[in-house]
């Protein structure tokens, strides 16, 4: 704890003291709710949180109270659900009943229920079944998204070649390059990596990402109350606005030339729904979930792709011994021939490697939120309708009833005796369901 973050935590305690003395502030006790450490009041179990790291605290916690446990934060209740198969009951077996979000001071703030990864209800269901059929539409999983794969690959491998062999930090570029994919679809349209307007929105969105993880603003989702004092979401609101601002200018742009019958970019199928919904009075096509949706997938798109991305680079350069087999299928497979998603059933090894370092790089630990959209019993315990769950990835990609090294980097956990790659249902990198 920094000597800024306790000082804060003492005026929390302060204020959220006068709340309990004068009977606002309660915690109703539940029959058979899972168990957790006693919860301090008013505070909770906040003490015993690694605040930048709190998913090392849940595994710590899962060890002692089974894989359905609960910890209590401020006055809301958590349950966290560990192990792989914990996890597949509760997000697969059991998919409806843990479907909804739960409402977080920050994203909201941010939001406001718009888009589609902290919307709620029918928002959530329209915006989600208009993204998955026009990024289909986009070619997503097809041969067009290909086409703008290889195209940008074309241009990441320039850049790499005109710094002659000098060191340099790939990073950037990576992003750039990860985003131009991103962009070919929401925008139809792709950037220079130097374009001033394209770093700028890189800058904000990586800021954004990393603010969002501070302890400041963890505090602020806890003690909403306390958003006046604590200010954490201000830059964060800040960057949405710019970022929102450039893309409110390319739609009114775009619909000047607005054609139904050749819809360029995700914002033209939205603009054209957005027409076709005018007459409605409850419409969900409206320029907020716009506005949101864009931000969603640009920022969940680059960041988890990139991430994997810079850890490749740093695996292949600990484990030269994997990095040279897969140049040697590489060289094998394709050659000097641009890569195509046809030559991935002829490189087992390669796969397997992509699919291991998303294993071990442990690139979301913790899965987004959920909240319960009705009762539900989960391992023998109740867990009430709206309640706060949180997924414990990481306690799946390093369960060892399912992985014969999980503290490992092991490619062979996607291989079998013969060579030939296999899938493994414990592989949830990004949640499942």
């Amino acid at each position: 704890w920094s000597i800024s973050t306790a000082n804060v935590l003492v005026g929390i305690i302060i204020f959220l003291s006068f709340l309990k003395m004068r009977g606002l502030w309660s915690s109703p006790q539940r029959k058979n709710f899972p168990p957790g450490p006693r919860a301090l009041p008013i505070i909770g179990n906040l003490l015993l949180f690694d605040l930048k790291r709190p998913y090392r605290t849940y595994l710590q916690l899962a060890k002692k109270y089974g894989p359905v446990f609960s910890v209590q934060l401020g006055q809301r209740k958590i349950v966290v659900i560990s192990g792989y198969e914990t996890v597949k009951e509760a997000l697969v077996n059991q998919a409806d009943a843990f479907a909804e979000r739960p409402k977080i001071p920050v994203f909201e703030d941010l939001t406001k229920g718009n888009g589609i990864v902290f919307a709620h209800g029918e928002n959530w269901k329209v915006m989600r079944r208009f993204t998955l059929t026009t990024l289909r539409d986009f070619g997503m999983g097809k041969k067009a998204i290909e086409d703008r794969i290889v195209e940008e690959c074309g241009y990441l491998a320039d850049s790499i070649a005109s710094q002659q062999g000098e060191p340099f930090d790939a990073s950037g570029i990576l992003n750039a390059a990860v985003a131009n994919i991103i962009v070919s679809i929401l925008l139809g349209k792709r950037f220079d990596y130097q374009d001033s307007r394209f770093v700028r929105l890189l800058r904000l969105t990586n800021e954004s990402m990393r603010l969002a993880g501070k302890p400041l603003v963890t505090m602020y989702n806890i003690f909403p109350y306390l958003g006046f004092l604590l200010r954490a979401n201000k830059t964060l609101l800040q960057n949405r606005d710019e970022f929102h601002s450039y893309v409110r200018v390319t739609f009114l742009e775009y619909l000047k030339n607005l054609d139904k019958n050749d819809q360029r970019s995700l914002i033209d199928a939205f603009l054209v729904k957005q027409q076709e919904e005018k007459s409605s009075t409850n419409g969900y096509f409206h320029n907020g979930n716009l506005l949101s949706l864009v931000s969603n997938l640009f920022t969940a798109g680059v960041e988890t792709i990139t991430t994997t991305l810079n850890w490749s680079f740093l695996l292949m350069l600990k484990y030269p011994e994997v990095q040279s087999k897969i140049q040697e299928e590489i060289e094998q497979v394709i050659g000097s021939t641009p890569p195509r998603i046809e030559h991935r059933t002829q490189m087992p090894y390669t796969d397997a490697v992509i699919h291991e370092i998303q294993r071990f790089a442990n690139i979301l630990p913790l899965d987004l939120p959920h909240e319960t959209a009705a009762d539900v019993t989960l391992k023998g315990y109740f867990i009430p309708k709206g309640t706060y769950i949180i997924p414990l990835l990481t306690s799946v990609l390093r369960d060892k009833t399912q992985w014969e090294n999980p503290d490992l980097f092991y490619p062979e956990h996607f291989l079998d005796a013969n060579g030939k790659f296999v899938k493994r249902d414990a592989f949830m990198p990004f949640s499942a369901g």
